[in-house]
């Protein structure tokens, strides 16, 4: 068992990107902020399933080739090799729950000139 508070970990990207809050062995588990305009890189997971659950603004997920605008409430779910892009296109920044299982320490694979 651990305990920790999303304060003692940082945004990947200075205020932006994920915050992981644990990482394995079993599953990620990450908060993640986008400013206004902010995006990140299309990529897919050859093993991972990955879940967005919107706290806060919203968002654009691109899900191979689909465009999905999510709101506070809303969670989607991405299965192994689906392509999936973020942007926020929006006026206010967005903060996600991200999770993805089971955990694979490389797992990632970016996806060049993918953007909607």
């Amino acid at each position: 068992m651990f305990i920790v508070n999303e304060n003692e970990r940082d945004y990947r990207f200075g205020d932006n990107g994920p915050k992981y809050l644990m990482k394995g062995p079993r599953m990620n588990f990450a908060l993640v902020q986008f400013m206004p305009g902010q995006d990140f890189t299309a990529h897919y997971h050859n093993v991972m399933e990955e879940n967005f659950y919107i706290l806060e603004g919203e968002i654009d997920i691109v899900v191979d080739g689909k465009v999905n605008h999510l709101k506070p409430g809303d969670m989607i779910h991405i299965e192994p090799k689906e392509i999936h892009y973020c942007i926020n296109r929006y006026d206010t920044p967005v903060k996600m729950v991200s999770t993805l299982a089971p955990f694979q320490e490389v797992d990632k694979v970016e996806v060049e000139d993918y953007r909607y």
